[in-house]
């Protein structure tokens, strides 16, 4: 009898023990193969340099091959000026000229590591000029005075960019916002962010005047938090684990703050073209640091992600309208998956709440009303329950001694609530629940036996 029980307990164990450990068992393996892989030896891959002058590229170009193969992109230029303008311009990381000496054109604004790669990589490239000269290295952006390491507009990103992906989870649970609400609040919240971390970073001498850090810090927070809004209905249980998957795990290693993105391998380098902090603190450097230049495409990059966002949510509003039509015709309805039971992480469940003034932190009531008796005196106890399209109880409650109710958590769409009493004869209505509504629902339960008094609307 031992033996042949075993087995089922076994496996509600093993299931439970899968359901509490996947999750942080992703967020491991991504933080192993991501941060590890990026980060633990930061060097050039085909990062672009020019040189001044076909026959001084050639010859550098041989020299960069055998101490580093794959790492640089050497073009020619026409001289010194172009070289450094090309820095300035954003089309390669570093410009090298000879002349009477050998001159290397970096941007520390790039990140500091990024300019001692290219100083070591480059030294022995001067040392075979001819002359004996050492390197000169010429700063063409330099950084503030407090930002030595070129790196503080990641953090500023990081701070722009991870409550953004935090204002979308909390807004799961705000039922009483609907979705161009949630819109608003999300703009809202990304203006108020901007303003205040330009403040800060101007305030304590971290970042340079330029009003343009506003905009693209608005645009970073509006990207996350609207993406991540419009994905969660559709990943459902998984949110949690491809959200942080997206905007921490994938973003911070590729973000450009400990290794620029020239140093980062190829696979990176291509996740760093398209997360919106890597975009972001590209646009930020671009702005503050380089003239405007280099702004439009990662600019461009994050309205995308805004885009697929809004594009996300109008397909989740789609879907609902659907299955309101479908409920309101009596048909078939998909068989969709049981709610969840990590309200801290998903949209709450189906609550019966007791009836008093709403405090700071409790959950937003989304169905209220009163049950009377046919003399319109308040019933106490009665039972409201609710029901979904399907006939699945949702929740059930009791009303209080002046005969009402209140109910936190319940799915858009068509919903049935019946109120009953004992002696009476109980009462169905069919609502329609839309995203940040609030439905009142009112009864008037009559004795059984008794024909109930008409009103107006029924």
């Amino acid at each position: 009898m031992t033996a042949s029980t075993t087995p089922s307990r076994r496996a509600p164990l093993a299931t439970a023990l899968a359901e509490a450990l996947w999750f942080p068992a992703a967020l491991f393996l991504g933080f192993l193969f991501c941060f590890a892989p990026a980060l633990h030896a930061p060097q050039p891959h085909h990062a672009k340099v020019v040189v001044a002058g076909a026959a001084t590229e050639s010859r550098v170009d041989g020299v960069l091959r055998r101490q580093q193969p794959g790492g640089f992109d050497v073009t020619a230029v026409a001289d010194a000026g172009k070289a450094r303008e090309a820095v300035l311009d954003r089309e390669a990381v570093a410009g090298y000229a000879e002349g009477d000496r050998p001159v290397l054109y970096v941007a520390k604004a790039n990140g500091m590591s990024l300019e001692q790669a290219l100083t070591k990589a480059f030294t022995p490239v001067a040392a075979q000029h001819g002359h004996g000269e050492k390197l000169t290295v010429v700063d063409v952006a330099p950084t503030t005075h407090k930002d030595l390491m070129g790196t503080t507009l990641v953090y500023f990103g990081i701070a722009w960019s991870i409550p953004g992906y935090i204002l979308s989870t909390t807004l799961l649970r705000a039922v009483a916002l609907d979705r161009r609400k949630k819109l608003s609040t999300i703009a809202g919240t990304a203006a108020l962010f901007s303003v205040i971390g330009y403040a800060v970073g101007v305030g304590l001498g971290y970042l340079p005047h330029a009003p343009s850090t506003m905009a693209i810090a608005f645009l970073l927070t509006t990207a996350v938090a609207t993406f991540a809004s419009g994905l969660a209905p559709f990943a459902k249980q998984y949110f949690p684990a491809i959200g942080m998957g997206l905007f921490i795990v994938l973003s911070i290693p590729t973000s450009g703050g400990v290794a620029p993105a020239p140093l980062l391998p190829t696979f990176f380098q291509y996740v760093h073209a398209v997360m919106p902090l890597a975009n972001a603190v590209d646009a930020l450097r671009g702005a503050l640091y380089f003239d405007g230049a280099g702004v439009l495409k990662p600019v461009l990059v994050l309205c995308a992600w805004t885009a697929a966002g809004v594009a996300l949510l109008g397909l989740d509003a789609g879907r609902h309208r659907r299955a309101a039509r479908r409920d309101a015709h009596g048909e078939p309805a998909d068989v969709e998956e049981p709610p969840l039971e990590d309200a801290s992480l998903e949209v709450p469940l189906p609550t019966a709440l007791p009836v008093h003034a709403h405090h700071f932190g409790d959950p937003e009531p989304v169905l209220v009303g009163t049950v009377l008796d046919s003399r319109q005196r308040p019933v106490h106890r009665a039972v409201v329950t609710v029901m979904d399209a399907r006939g699945r109880r949702l929740v059930s409650t009791t009303t209080d001694a002046r005969g009402e109710y209140a109910v936190a958590g319940l799915p858009e769409g068509c919903l049935s609530v019946v109120a009953s009493s004992a002696g009476r004869t109980p009462v169905v209505h069919r609502e329609l629940l839309g995203a940040g509504a609030v439905l009142r629902t009112d009864f008037a339960l009559h004795e059984c036996g008794t024909a109930p008094r008409q009103t107006a609307g029924e």
